[in-house]
């Protein structure tokens, strides 16, 4: 989507994620994959050369995706200079749930927002000899245990605690994401707009 920007010159138009990425506002959209990690590192990296004082705000609205491309992401948000605020505007499924929760410096879910959390899958087909198997389905329990040690330690909760809620496909309402310790409050987008606006992370 393009919009028009008056300037001193007359109007520009430019795409609204480069309008809103000027305040410091990154989408994560759709499906997680490599290419939307990368893009995500370079915006990431952009804006902390730009600033490492001001906040960034990252909006979700995703059903998550692969977990390497999603762990790139989660670095990224763990390593940043800058403070990074987390937003659910939407739906935050599976990694897409992960990353929003592991926000250090705000996470905030709108009233009608969903989240998802569930073991991982994979979309490799059993099949070949055992010891393939074997090695397909040890890569899927260190993926699950290190999801859960994640989810653990941004939660508050055990790690038997995300064991069993993460068991089968475990859908939040706004409050209930708040209550399981994945977000921080349920906010209405006008308060949002104001938490952007004025560079702050609470």
């Amino acid at each position: 989507m393009n919009i028009e920007i008056k300037t001193s010159g007359g109007y520009t138009t430019m795409p609204i994620e480069t309008r809103m990425l000027s305040r410091r506002i990154v989408y994560v959209q759709d499906e997680i994959n490599s290419e939307l990690a990368s893009n995500f590192l370079k915006e990431v990296m952009y804006l902390n050369d730009e600033d490492t004082k001001k906040p960034i705000y990252v909006i979700f609205n995703s059903v998550g995706g692969e977990i390497r491309s999603g762990m790139l992401m989660y670095d990224v948000i763990q390593g940043s200079l800058a403070p990074m605020v987390m937003c659910c505007t939407g739906v935050a499924y599976s990694m897409a749930a992960v990353l929003l929760a592991s926000g250090n410096h705000g996470r905030y879910i709108l009233p009608q927002s969903k989240t998802m959390i569930h073991e991982p899958l994979t979309s490799v087909p059993f099949g070949g000899s055992t010891s393939s198997i074997r090695s397909v389905a040890d890569s899927m329990l260190e993926e699950r245990n290190r999801m859960n040690a994640i989810l653990a330690k941004h939660t508050g909760k055990s790690e038997k605690e995300i064991f069993e809620a993460a068991s089968y496909d475990h859908y939040f309402t706004a409050k209930e994401t708040v209550d399981f310790g994945m977000c921080d409050k349920v906010m209405v987008l006008g308060d949002l707009m104001h938490l952007f606006a004025e560079g702050r992370t609470h």
